[in-house]
């Protein structure tokens, strides 16, 4: 009986353990965001160790509803979703026209009809654009707009080029903002 006894509250201490840690892993994996991170580069390849520039931002998607609403006009937009998108160069490069060091900054833009204004800014580890900060910006700079044939559902960006010489495309709902690297 003492065996039997013993033998149970063995098993009975295994399965709660076991319960336990399968209820610490279930936590220290949480559920898919419903706007992924998502990374672009130039070169794309991801075999292309030589980059010029990469950056990480998070995928919202339109859902039905206007890009207005989510990246309203005239008004400071993290550029995407949850945490602000960080953009590394790995090299001095002209972004826009203009001068930028080699590093890693913060974008944000300032969505309007037909130029967008993109701003890189030396704040780090920024959730959305509630703390963001004038005066750390590096610089701004004019995004061109361009309407697109077919609609983008989830927020996108891209890099097309060749050479040393880029262009950073952001796309959403109808609209494709542009951004020279070099």
């Amino acid at each position: 009986m003492k065996k039997i006894f013993l033998f149970a509250f063995v098993a009975l201490g295994f399965f709660i353990t076991n319960s336990e840690i399968y209820s610490q892993n279930s936590k220290r994996f949480p559920k898919l965001d419903v706007s992924p991170m998502d990374a672009a580069s130039y070169p794309s390849s991801w075999r292309e160790a030589n980059k010029l520039v990469k950056i990480i931002y998070s995928r919202p998607q339109l859902k039905g509803r206007s890009l207005e609403k989510l990246a309203p006009m005239t008004k400071v937009w993290r550029t995407g979703a949850n945490e602000a998108p960080e953009i590394t160069f790995y090299s001095d490069v002209l972004f826009g026209g203009k001068k930028v060091n080699a590093g890693t900054y913060t974008l944000f833009t300032i969505p309007n009809t037909d130029k967008w204004t993109v701003i890189l800014s030396k704040q780090k580890n920024i959730w959305g654009s509630y703390f963001y900060d004038e005066n750390q910006d590096v610089i701004r700079v004019t995004g061109d707009v361009a309407d697109s044939d077919e609609n983008i559902e989830a927020f996108s960006i891209a890099f097309e080029g060749e050479n040393d010489e880029a262009t950073m495309y952001m796309g959403w709902g109808k609209k494709v903002v542009s951004v020279p690297v070099s």
